[in-house]
Order: structure tokens, then C-alpha cells, then sequence
């Protein structure tokens, strides 16, 4: 399976409906989504009335967005880091970006500068993505040390999540909805559908830096957390939040 038909099959694990509907009405707005993936969400605001434009770094998925002609929605090659200027925007949105940028502070503040005056960011991110149990005490450890080298390399911040509440208002936002999101592949309660731990299984081969860490113990911490899944006791601690945010000018 192609990196962008993972990306598709994730999209109907995610309570996006939700999220969405916390939303201003998108009627005649022009919206950012940044990392726009394989363009679903940016679909889903064209829907409902936006002029979208997804930016996204990785050339397959970018590809498949384009792919789609979707109305309302146009798609560019973008590092995140250095947005040329797009806006003023009327509205972001970036869903499972922000713990690409672990100091992410200097990288909200460039994306806030796209925004209008009065205009809003929406981010969506988990908190703890191997918070999962039951796992032994070994296993837990060596998803805390990758996790931990992961944050002190600036490569990504696993705890991202419950952190984003915490940046928007340093940067300035004040947050006026906050959600959890249920996700059923993220955030569950009981064994997980057999094609979510085939998901987990590929986001695992996504991880070289993790098997180089557990050497040859990988494949045991990769299937005890398989097994984790599919537990009939599983249950999640790790989080999906949603926070949309509003400022005025600078």
C-alpha cells in the first residue's frame, strides 16, 4: 500500500466531522491547510465553501492531491518552516504537523503571519502516541527513549498534543474551543480493527531510528505493542486534541 492510499484509509479513523464543525462557517473564506497530505481535509473545506490552499512537502502525497481537481482547492510544494506569503489568510489549519517542529514557537509565529486581522488557526495533534496499554515496563522504556531522542534531536515532539494550548497562547491566541477527539486508530478504547494494526505494523517500518535504537530487540517491542492493540483490555492514553484559536493584529 502507497504511502498516500495509508493516508486515504487513516482519514475514516479520525473524528474529522467533529473537528470541522467547531469551525466558523467556511462560506467564501480562504483557508491554509498546512501539510495538507493527500488533500482530504482540504476537500472537506472546499465542500463546505472555502478557497483552500494545501501545502505539503512530500511529493507523492502532493501528487495525489493534485491528482484529485478538487474545486476550490489548489496544492504547492512547501517547507512549513518558510512559508512564502500566501495570505492574509482568513483562516489555518494543520492537522498532525506541528510535532514535525518541536520549537515550535518561531514556526507559529510565521504561520500567524499569514492571518488576517481576527483570523483563526485550527491544529490537531496527539499526545503520547505509544501511550497505550497494557505494556510492560520494558517496553514503555524504549518507547520513551526514542521518544525522548526524538525531542532533544528537534526531529519531533511525541507529546505535542497537550503542549499546543500552552504555544498558541504564548504566541499571542486565545483559544476558544478545545477538544478531544476520538480516533480509532490513535485513541480507542478496546482491540483495535485488524486493519489499524496493519496501519500501526507500517508506521513501525516508517521508524528506522527506533529499530536502530532497540536493535535487536525491535521486533519484540514492535509486537508487544501489536499485541497491546488487540488486547481485549487495550485501552488508550494517548490523545487526540483539537484547538481552534483566534488574535487580533499584532
Amino acid at each position: 500500500m502507497s504511502l498516500s492510499e495509508e493516508y486515504r484509509r487513516q482519514f475514516s479513523w479520525r473524528d474529522w466531522p467533529r473537528a470541522l464543525d467547531a469551525l466558523p462557517s467556511l462560506q467564501g473564506m480562504s483557508v491554509l491547510d498546512l501539510g495538507c497530505g493527500a488533500g482530504d481535509l482540504s476537500a472537506e473545506m472546499a465542500a463546505r465553501g472555502a478557497r483552500v490552499i494545501g501545502l505539503e512537502l512530500n511529493e507523492e502525497l502532493l501528487g495525489e492531491a493534485r491528482s484529485r481537481s478538487i474545486p476550490g482547492a489548489r496544492f504547492h510544494a512547501c517547507d512549513l518552516r518558510h512559508l512564502p506569503d500566501f495570505g492574509p489568510v482568513d483562516g489555518i489549519w494543520s492537522s498532525f504537523a506541528a510535532a514535525y517542529f518541536p520549537d515550535l514557537a518561531p514556526v507559529l509565529a510565521s504561520w500567524a503571519r499569514q492571518l488576517r486581522s481576527g483570523g483563526w488557526i485550527a491544529l490537531t495533534e496527539v499526545d503520547d502516541l505509544f501511550g497505550h496499554e497494557p505494556l510492560s515496563a520494558l517496553a514503555k522504556s524504549r518507547f520513551a527513549a526514542y521518544a525522548r531522542d526524538a525531542l532533544q534531536t528537534g526531529r519531533y515532539d511525541f507529546h505535542m498534543g497537550g503542549k499546543l494550548r500552552g504555544h498558541l497562547e504564548e504566541g499571542g491566541f486565545g483559544v476558544s474551543k478545545s477538544l478531544a477527539l476520538q480516533d480509532r486508530e490513535l485513541s480507542f478504547e478496546g482491540p483495535a480493527l485488524p486493519e489499524v494494526c496493519d496501519a500501526w505494523r507500517a508506521r513501525f517500518e516508517r521508524m528506522p531510528l527506533l529499530r536502530d535504537l532497540c536493535g535487536s530487540h525491535f521486533e519484540a517491542a514492535r509486537d508487544e505493542f501489536l499485541g497491546c492493540l488487540t488486547h481485549p483490555d487495550h485501552r488508550s492514553l494517548a490523545k487526540v486534541h483539537f484547538l481552534l484559536a483566534s488574535r487580533g493584529a499584532a
